[in-house]
């Protein structure tokens, strides 16, 4: 049935509801169906809000060239300002090398966002535009041409039948010219309403071709993402590698191996500077490792001693926060100088009742550890043994030494703080470390004559530079056996 509002016209041959422009006959031989005509309008909205958010993604300037769009990508402005800030610091600082390694990735990110964005106008945004803006909206023109056409059909239809019934004979003397302009404006309402219909029934036909933008957009930005990803893991492993060659990287916290590979060392570099210093102005220091630095003081060493600084003269007079540097570095190893892989050993080798067994059986323990730890825990005990030569006036015996660092050097690689750790291992490494440091000697007799110099100021240079190591003024040579 035909809505109720449709209204019949006087012509016999022809229904049209004036309210919506549907046409028909009697016969039911020809009708425009309402779903087109609402789904069009639907399609016409849809696809203009669409466009419309669409546009608003875009980071570039819509309907410029691609040199313009480049040059206005935000991309582009952080690429400049990340390798103007490369060119500023220069090779000589890791953030610099990093900034223009990554200025010229971010470079090539814009040039994939500007390609992808000029992509997505041509075959995604024009598209659309066309449909909702232009086709469409024609389409609606015609119809409401269409409605026109059909009210100035209905008119001379309404003059035509007027005149036939008209006893006037002027009036029945306009009856055949009447007739002519009803047939004509007949023929332009079948005319616009075939052509209405075709267009209609075309755009139906169609929507397959225009469902097909959207998944041309999802196309396109999984092709402009995966070419994104291509640059960025292209130049992730040039800055990775930028990043692992810089020899400059603190040395608290970072696994001993890693620090002296990277610092072309044999000791650790902060062991040997805080050795140094308290060899000149320590040993004589009572309770040293034992009576807390200030906080504030100790903090700025270890900062120090981590960029590398030449400025160490002022903490030549505060032994116990260089004493407590160094225990923290020992503390924040990784692993401890005397290994995770070692401990049930070492704890076994305490366990040993008879005294000489026991001495033999943690050199064995000592003799397994891995080059690097063993050369450093030698070049340690070896300033343990000399610090513990002044126990009169430092207080500093053996045990005593091994009961305040030795939880620093070894502990179990189980869950829990340090301080419960320490707790639960503390016993075990006091009977470890303090036959050591009475012995050095024994456990490490291939020792050769190392001149430790009291420094009056040391620096360290970059390893890149070619240039390592103390710069020492000789004020007193200390001989000391390792």
């Amino acid at each position: 049935m035909f809505p109720s509002s449709c209204l019949k016209s006087h012509d016999s041959h022809l229904y049209v509801c004036f309210a919506c422009s549907h046409f028909m006959t009697p016969d039911y031989v020809w009708y425009v169906p309402a779903q087109i005509e609402r789904r069009m309008e639907l399609v016409r909205l849809v696809s203009h809000n669409a466009h419309k958010r669409l546009v608003s993604c875009l980071q570039g300037q819509l309907g410029t060239d691609s040199e313009k769009r480049h040059k206005k990508l935000p991309l582009t402005a952080l690429s400049q300002a990340m390798q103007e800030g490369g060119s500023q610091l220069g090779d000589d600082s890791l953030i610099g090398k990093m900034m223009d390694v990554c200025g010229e990735a971010e470079n090539r990110l814009a040039t994939e966002l500007m390609h992808h964005e000029v992509q997505l106008e041509r075959d995604i945004l024009d598209p659309l535009n066309q449909l909702a803006e232009v086709d469409i909206p024609n389409i609606l023109k015609q119809r409401k041409q269409l409605a026109k056409l059909v009210l100035d059909y209905d008119s001379a239809r309404t003059r035509w039948y007027q005149a036939t019934k008209s006893s006037n004979q002027a009036m029945a003397a306009k009856t055949d010219s009447l007739k002519d302009e009803m047939d004509e404006a007949l023929n332009k309402v079948e005319i616009c309403k075939d052509q209405l219909s075709a267009d209609l029934y075309n755009f139906a036909s169609k929507e397959g071709e225009y469902a097909r933008y959207y998944v041309t957009l999802l196309e396109t930005q999984a092709e402009y993402h995966r070419r994104s990803l291509a640059a960025l893991e292209a130049a992730i492993p040039t800055i990775q590698f930028q990043q692992d060659s810089w020899t400059e990287k603190p040395a608290f916290g970072t696994a001993l191996e890693e620090h002296l590979k990277k610092s072309n060392r044999e000791i650790a570099l902060p062991l040997e500077a805080c050795v140094m210093m308290l060899l000149e102005t320590g040993m004589k220091e009572e309770g040293l490792f034992r009576i807390a630095a200030g906080a504030s003081k100790l903090k700025k060493l270890k900062a120090a001693l981590d960029c590398s600084t030449s400025q160490l003269e002022e903490f030549y007079s505060d032994p116990h926060a260089v004493a407590g540097a160094l225990k923290s570095y020992l503390r924040e190893l990784p692993e401890p100088l005397m290994t995770f892989g070692l401990y049930d050993e070492w704890i076994q080798a305490s366990n040993v009742s008879d005294p000489d067994k026991r001495l033999q059986a943690l050199w064995v323990t000592c003799d397994h550890l891995p080059k690097p730890h063993k050369v450093n825990f030698r070049y340690l005990v070896k300033f343990l043994a000399k610090l513990a030569q002044d126990s009169e006036i430092n207080k500093m015996t053996p045990s005593n030494i091994a009961i305040v660092l030795g939880p620093n050097l070894l502990w179990a690689k189980t869950e829990g703080t340090l301080a419960e750790m320490a707790a639960a291992t503390s016993v075990h490494v006091v009977a470890i470390i303090e036959p050591i440091i009475q012995h050095a000697d024994w456990f490490f007799p291939d020792g050769k004559t190392f001149l430790v110099f009291a420094l009056l100021r040391c620096r360290y240079m970059s390893i890149e530079r070619h240039e390592s190591g103390w710069l020492i003024y000789f004020i007193i040579i200390i001989t000391l056996q390792l």
